[in-house]
Order: C-alpha cells, then sequence, then structure tokens
C-alpha cells in the first residue's frame, strides 16, 4: 500500500491530508474520509488505510488546518475537552465545502484518480458529508454518514435542505442511543431526501450509543462497526466502481 502526506490547495490556505491507496498507479476511485471532532489521530489513518485497502485513493484531510498543527490528548480531561469542542464549532459547513472544492481539484489533476467521489463522515462531519452531496452533486456519487450532528438546523442553509440537489446515493447510520442527535433528524432529512427522490439509506444500529464505531472508545460495538463497513463498501463498490 502506498500512503503519504500532501498539502491539498484551498481558498483559504494549504491544507495537510494523509492519502492512501493500493500499490500500482492506478487509477482508483477516490474517497474522503472527513474526520470527527477529536481530530487527525492514528485511529483515523487506520480507517483510511482499511479503506484504500479496498481499492480506492483516500483522501483524510486535517480541517483544523486554519488553527495549525491541532492534535488533542484527550487524557488531559475537561480542559482538552473544550478546547476540542471550541475548535470543533468553529468549523463552520461553509468553510469545509471550501475545503471540499480543494480537494476535488485535487483528483481531477491526479492521474492515481478517476472517476466520481465517495465519502464518509463521523459525528461532527456527518453534516459535511451531507451538504458535500448537495453542493457538489456532479462529483459525489457515494455518502455515507455515522451518526451525523447538526444535519438539520433552523438555518436556510441547512445540509439536509442542501441534500435536496444530491445526484448521489446516501447511507444515514445511527446509533440508538445519541444525545448528540435530535429525534427530528431521520424524519426531517428524510422527507427532503424522498421529496427530491434521492436515493438513501437510513439505518439504526440497535445497542448502540454515538461513537460506536471507533475502536478505541468505550462506545466501540464491534459487531454494528463492522456492519457498517460491509454497508460502506457496498455502496462504495455499486457507485464507484461500476
Amino acid at each position: 500500500m502506498n500512503e503519504f502526506h500532501v498539502n491539498v490547495t484551498t481558498p483559504d490556505g494549504e491544507m495537510e491530508c494523509f492519502a492512501a491507496h493500493p500499490d500500482g498507479d492506478g487509477p482508483f476511485p477516490p474517497v474522503i474520509l472527513y474526520m470527527d471532532v477529536p481530530g487527525i489521530r492514528e485511529e483515523l489513518r487506520d480507517f483510511a488505510r482499511r479503506i484504500a485497502g479496498q481499492g480506492y485513493f483516500c483522501l483524510l484531510p486535517d480541517l483544523y488546518y486554519r488553527d495549525g498543527r491541532v492534535r488533542f490528548d484527550l487524557s488531559k480531561g475537561e480542559e482538552e475537552l473544550k478546547k476540542m469542542f471550541k475548535i470543533g464549532r468553529e468549523l463552520t459547513v461553509d468553510r469545509v465545502m471550501r475545503d471540499t472544492s480543494g480537494m476535488l481539484d485535487y483528483f481531477k489533476g491526479n492521474s492515481t484518480v478517476t472517476g466520481k467521489v465517495g465519502c464518509i463522515g463521523y459525528c461532527m462531519s456527518g453534516q459535511f458529508v451531507v451538504a458535500a452531496a448537495g453542493d457538489y452533486p456532479d462529483d459525489f456519487a457515494a455518502i455515507a454518514s455515522l451518526y451525523g450532528t447538526l444535519i438539520v438546523t433552523d438555518k436556510p442553509d441547512s445540509p439536509h435542505l442542501k441534500a435536496a440537489n444530491a445526484k448521489g446515493e446516501l447511507y444515514l447510520g445511527f446509533a440508538e442511543t445519541d444525545h448528540f442527535v435530535e429525534d427530528n433528524v431521520i424524519p426531517d432529512t428524510t422527507a427532503v431526501l424522498d421529496a427530491n427522490n434521492v436515493p438513501y439509506t437510513v439505518e439504526v444500529h440497535p445497542g448502540t450509543e454515538h461513537g460506536f464505531c471507533f475502536p478505541q472508545r468505550p462506545q466501540y460495538v464491534e459487531a454494528a462497526a463492522e456492519s457498517v463497513w460491509t454497508t460502506v463498501f457496498d455502496l462504495f463498490e455499486r457507485r464507484l466502481k461500476a
């Protein structure tokens, strides 16, 4: 497997990304792995490697690049958590859509990449992948959100409203118990998707809590997490490799 770091030019600067793809020159279908609020760490790089191992060019952007090279040590306790959530709140959909435009330009100028784009986001990045599906409908063919937060807001540019323009297929996976995701998220989002004939699947994983996909979290549920990977890779296979 090939893995490396690359700086992607965005309208706001240079964004460091971790990239991984199978051996050889490809070309491979591209997938963007949008980070969750704890940011870049080896756990996410392992996710990128797993995606690459299925035959994709996976790009993991450091979305906190505007604040420098941000890394959190959550073993430090409450103050570090407060810092993490503060920086996370400052990362708006508008900012990440500008970052996404830079990544799409990078793919188009990269001979190792071909075809439509897939994406996956967890927690904080659920809003970003849903918004990207609508803001860049001609690029994204396969979109996966796991227990995504802030997908539905009261703003006119709420991600779930943007998704009305999506041409790709969405997978929306949720935990059974999740105080970060309001009860109206699923019905409000699916109403928009249904009204605009956007293909999607919604799945609520029984016996899970927010964060169940990450092996290093106490909320990890292996069976549910592996089921998610199976579903996501099936989506990518159908929509990106066909």
